[in-house]
């Protein structure tokens, strides 16, 4: 009957959240010093962790450009790669995964651009994978939810709405955009027209307060936005593991030798600064380190936030996110948001940041999937506002006359500005909210879908199509041609089951004439809730060291199956 109730209910109305403790009235003096005493150092301590994360956040930045600097050097290196638009949305999408920001990302293209290695025309696919990869933070932090169903089911929709609208505007402008050239002429004419100029730096609001804490620990001799890439070099200088030629140093290098090789290492205060490692070994070291403090503090946020949300400041904090302005005026409500998540992006330098900072705000029920997606098409706008704020305001003496880098920063703003109009501005088509939800609940019931979508989306398949795309044209279209063919025929397909059936030959209303592994996820689950139960028993017999007889009693579900032999 419990069961029954439970998938009567909407998972996803917002839960009250009712505070389990005596109301204000009936505390005494010492109890209401308590209270407020207890409320400032939760607070405190929830501004903590949020300053751990960030922290996190960017030892892991560097944690990846160690680990994979020189591969995605060699990458942007080689010119025939690059000119395949395929290829250069996966680029994108492994470049933001390697340095968890979008901001980030987007720079480094601009200063390529900028330095001559990239044309605008090959740096607008990459533009595009930027804006896919930067919900890969989200989508991570929404695992610390999988404990609770419904909060798993909430936060996991709340990341993937955001990836959701970054793959269908992608879907959508990626064949526009090779065949029409849409965002680069809009783009060209707009920087003919007001004569946009670029410059040297742009703010850094959220590195001043960081970077104290984070030099500590790690220190890169020189940022991938400052050109580290020219054309005039023999190799592309990110990780230097062979001996250079004599006299030669990569471009803007400060760091020391270990062994007679230069390494990204400089010699300082940080702690792997005189560490006989190489390079790839510190990046391995904090990228583990690193993960294990982010989860740790995405895990004690949840934790914080269930406590301090409760009762009347859960509610209140719910009625102001959540709030609709009076008819005939409802419509601004989301273009508020949007204009909220703009805001808070261009603060925090990092749409990462803040699409990370309120997923747990979502898990817990206190920001609703409608509102969360346009904060986070927001959050897209801002993140553009790095190059375009240094292209637009700063003093003329800095000043560098170069067309290509301003464009290039207009094509992503641009890009985020067509997404709203395709995916927003009509509420009929605003597909990743029922797609998220879809997604939401399947994840709900197989949790190990989660993983799945996360390897999928962000490594598994840009790294496939990368390789299919290095081999060449032919077998790219010979391989994914098909596959995608495939794909929008089951998905037109499902469309029309539900809304047309009468219209389809009786084979294809429904999918059960197909074996039940391809259309259906139990035999999945099922088959890995069996690897997970006969891993877990043999790991416990093999620890307690239990006679045969009684391996075989832990191992069956029930004592009705077994049988002994009298022997």
């Amino acid at each position: 009957m419990e069961e029954e109730e439970e998938e009567d209910e909407d998972p996803w109305a917002l839960p009250a959240l009712h505070d389990a403790g005596p109301a204000w009235k009936e505390l005494d003096g010492i109890g209401k010093l308590q209270r407020v005493l207890l409320a400032i150092l939760r607070g405190f301590l929830l501004l903590v962790l949020l300053y751990v994360f960030v922290c996190s956040l960017d030892v892991l930045s560097s944690a990846f450009q160690l680990v994979g600097g020189k591969a995605a050097g060699d990458i942007f290196s080689d010119n025939e790669v690059l000119s395949n638009p395929v290829a250069g949305l996966v680029i994108g999408v492994l470049l933001t995964v390697l340095v968890q920001s979008s901001s980030t990302s987007s720079s480094i293209i601009v200063s390529m651009v900028s330095s001559g290695l990239l044309t605008v025309t090959t740096s607008i696919p990459i533009i595009m994978g930027v804006n896919v990869g930067t919900s890969v933070t989200s989508t991570l932090v929404s695992l610390a939810h999988s404990g609770d169903r419904n909060e798993f089911r909430r936060a996991f929709a709340g990341s993937a709405v955001h990836g959701l609208f970054n793959w269908l505007t992608v879907l959508i402008l990626l064949p526009v955009e090779v065949g029409t050239h849409y965002l680069y002429h809009l783009t060209s004419a707009i920087v003919d027209t007001f004569n946009i100029q670029s410059s040297e730096t742009a703010p850094d609001i959220l590195k001043v307060i960081t970077e104290p804490f984070t030099h500590l620990i790690i220190q890169v001799s020189f940022s991938w936005d400052k050109g580290t890439i020219t054309q005039t070099q023999t190799r592309p200088p990110l990780l230097w593991d062979d001996q250079p030629a004599p006299g030669w140093h990569p471009p803007g290098f400060s760091g020391g030798t270990r062994d007679g090789r230069p390494s990204l290492l400089p010699s300082g205060t940080h702690i792997f600064a005189h560490t006989t490692l190489p390079d790839m070994a510190v990046g391995f070291i904090l990228l583990f380190a690193s993960l294990l403090v982010l989860c740790g503090c995405l895990m004690l946020i949840v934790k914080l936030l269930n406590s301090v949300l409760r009762g009347q400041i859960a509610q209140a904090i719910k009625k102001v996110i959540n709030a609709d302005l009076p008819f005939p005026f409802g419509w601004v409500n989301g273009y508020l948001a949007i204009l909220v998540g703009a805001l808070m992006t261009f603060i925090l330098q990092s749409s990462s940041v803040f699409t990370s900072a309120i997923i747990p705000l979502i898990g817990i029920g206190v920001i609703s999937l409608e509102r969360v997606y346009p904060l986070c098409l927001g959050s897209n706008i801002g993140t553009t506002t790095t190059a375009m704020l240094a292209a637009l305001a700063s003093p003329a003496d800095k000043l560098i006359f170069c067309p290509s880098a301003p464009q290039v920063a207009l094509i992503h703003l641009f890009f985020n500005l067509t997404g709203i109009v395709l995916w927003y501005i009509i509420p009929v088509l605003r597909l990743p909210i029922p797609l998220a939800k879809k997604f939401g609940n399947i994840t709900a019931k197989y949790r190990w879908f989660a993983v799945l979508y996360l390897l999928l989306s962000f490594f598994l398949l840009p790294a496939a199509i990368f390789g299919l795309s290095i081999a060449g044209w032919p077998v790219l279209v010979g391989v994914a041609g098909p596959i995608v063919l495939l794909a929008a025929f089951c998905s037109v397909v499902t469309l029309c089951q539900h809304r047309c059936p009468q219209y389809l030959p009786h084979c294809l209303r429904t999918w059960d004439s197909l074996p039940i592994w391809m259309h259906s996820l139990e035999p999945w689950d099922h088959l890995l809730s069996q690897c997970q139960r006969h891993c877990c028993c043999c790991c416990r017999c093999c620890r307690e060291k239990v006679p045969v007889c009684a391996r075989v009693c832990m191992c069956v579900p029930s004592p009705r199956h077994l049988t002994f032999d009298p022997e």
